[in-house]
């Protein structure tokens, strides 16, 4: 059964906080029954030996006999004394023998009752002779229960004997209730952590997979063709990053998807219209509805539908080239200056169609770049005739060709219908036509400039347009001069 990313976030969230808890109370248990065992030990261990030292000090007996006297005398007295230091600590309880073994006084909370037996006098002078010892024992019996325990022994005047001992003892059963204390609370705070994690991450992973699914479900629409689909962006994170992306991904698709629409529209249109004309004309020619005299007109506009033709053939293959990653360039060293002179030549009757007012600057005679000839003729070229195509008649027309910032800036400058600030951001986009209307554009579908830009990118130059709707627009591309001998480009492949 496939797990929803909720559920195996959650999992392993809860799974994290739970093993959290469980190590924190062990440790937390540990430490407090150190802690608990440590300062009961001590209290153990100050009772019996503040209650010797008393004896001792205060008593001043010399031998079993007069301590069992001494106390005898004052047990009313000395009990209540050792009932006030028992009463300091919890479950507190402090004994005296003699040397016999039998109990002279009982104080604190247990009493007699946990004594089973007195101490004979073998085991009280091991006890007493023996480092004294702090820890859990039964004592062969003795105890009734667990404790921690300390005893140490009673001298008399002159500290030359021993006349008595002193017992202290402490339950472990206060540690046991504090430590199962701590583990309900630590329980019950794990369970309230757990509710409010669980909340918690609910609200989150709503707020992270929901825009995943809606990005999901934009996916399917976009498959199906369907690119006008868009996700709600909220936020300022890495999830509204990422859905702004996937938007801007369906405003690319969609564009792309117009574009193709309209290039189909347009090859069809170019294929259609020229091939219709040339079959016209020919058919005319041949039933002799054209005289022989105007023959040649007409052989002549055959020719430019043909050349038309060609044209489209041309780029359409070097579009498909691109595109497959076939096309490759050989550098060369050629002058620029006489190539856009033979470029302009070329575009002479147009020029004097539109008696554009033309400038050519070029700051040498001659200048030297290293690049594909071929493929540089092909991107001025394609420049130049969109520039006499979209002038004004009798605007100004203007190629400038200078090195500056050890590149070589090959400008091309005209006067007429620009291109708009919307349409500037896509010029050399595949397919894109800013002359949606093909009032002035007849010919062009869209693919001169987009292959003009693969080629300089080819090259490792830069190509950008500068442009004010109906007034001028500005092409410019950089090339490598032939002096500089990190110019020369390995032969490489253009890739889409």
């Amino acid at each position: 059964m496939r797990k929803s990313v909720f559920t195996r976030y959650i999992t392993v969230f809860m799974l994290i906080i739970f093993i959290s808890f469980t190590i924190l109370t062990l440790v937390i248990c540990s430490n407090m029954s150190m802690i608990t065992l440590e300062g009961k030990g001590d209290d153990v261990k100050r009772a019996s030996e503040t209650v010797s030292e008393m004896l001792t000090e205060l008593g001043k007996p010399e031998s079993s006999e007069n301590f069992f006297n001494y106390i005898d005398d004052r047990k009313s007295s000395v009990t209540d004394y050792i009932s006030y230091l028992a009463d300091f600590s919890e479950n507190l309880s402090i004994y005296v023998f003699d040397t016999d073994g039998n109990m002279l006084i009982a104080a604190g909370s247990q009493g007699e009752s946990i004594f089973t037996s007195g101490i004979d006098a073998e085991r009280l002078e091991k006890l007493m002779q023996s480092e004294p010892i702090e820890g859990f024992d039964d004592m062969d019996g003795i105890l009734v229960d667990r404790y921690l325990y300390h005893g140490v022994p009673v001298y008399n005047s002159d500290r030359s004997s021993v006349v008595g001992a002193v017992f202290a003892c402490s339950s472990s059963k206060g540690v046991s209730v504090l430590i199962i204390n701590t583990v309900k609370t630590m329980a019950l705070a794990s369970l309230w952590v757990f509710l409010a994690a669980l909340i918690a991450v609910y609200f989150l992973s709503e707020r992270i997979i929901g825009p995943l699914k809606d990005m999901s479900r934009a996916a399917k629409q976009y498959a199906s063709g369907k690119f006008d689909v868009r996700i709600p962006v909220s936020g300022n994170d890495e999830v509204a990053e990422l859905a702004t992306a996937f938007n801007q991904m369906a405003t690319g698709l969609q564009s792309l998807e117009d574009m193709r629409s309209s290039f189909l529209a347009n090859v069809s249109h170019d294929l259609k219209t020229p091939m219709t004309t040339i079959a016209g004309f020919i058919d005319a020619i041949l039933s002799g509805a054209i005289p022989q005299e105007n023959q040649s007109e007409y052989l002549e506009r055959i020719k430019n539908e043909v050349l038309r033709l060609s044209r489209l053939v041309r780029q359409l293959l070097d579009l498909s080239r691109i595109q497959a990653g076939d096309r490759k360039f050989e550098p060369v060293t050629f002058d620029i200056c006489e190539v856009a002179r033979q470029i302009v030549l070329s575009f002479e009757q147009k020029i004097d169609e539109k008696h554009l007012d033309v400038e050519f600057n070029c700051e040498a005679e001659r200048i030297k770049v290293v690049a594909d000839k071929d493929a540089i003729h092909q991107i001025l070229y394609n420049i130049c005739d969109n520039a006499v195509k979209f002038s004004r008649p009798g605007g100004k027309y203007r190629i400038d060709i200078a090195t500056k910032d050890k590149k070589v800036h090959v400008s091309v400058y005209n006067e007429g219908q620009g291109i708009s600030k919307e349409d500037l951001p896509f010029v050399f986009e595949r397919f894109y036509k800013s002359d949606k209307s093909r009032g002035l554009d007849k010919t062009g579908v869209g693919l001169g400039l987009y292959i003009a830009k693969t080629i300089i990118d080819a090259h490792g130059e830069t190509i950008t347009v500068d442009s004010e709707q109906g007034v001028y627009c500005r092409f410019e591309f950089t090339l490598q001069p032939a002096d500089n001998k990190k110019s020369m480009i390995d032969k490489v492949p253009v890739k889409d």
